[in-house]
């Protein structure tokens, strides 16, 4: 996997995560608070849209995960 499939999986993960700890009717709820969290990764990806840098690309870059994976093309 690369650096922006772990990115677009995690985004996806925490915020379905935080949606179900944070909607009321959810079997798995906590607190309305916790979809602060979903807004959290979405102002990250929004920030991410302009400024074209992500915190945890440059995480996952350090830890040897590859930027992009050659392919062939058809």
């Amino acid at each position: 996997m690369t650096v922006n499939r772990y990115i677009h999986l995690f985004a996806g993960t925490f915020i379905l995560i935080s949606l179900a700890l944070g909607v009321p009717g959810s079997p798995l709820f906590v607190s309305q608070w916790s979809l602060a969290f979903t807004a959290f990764v979405g102002l990250n990806l929004f920030q991410f849209g302009i400024t074209d840098m992500c915190p945890m690309g440059w995480m996952l870059k350090k830890l040897g995960v590859p930027e992009s994976r050659a392919t062939c093309a058809r």
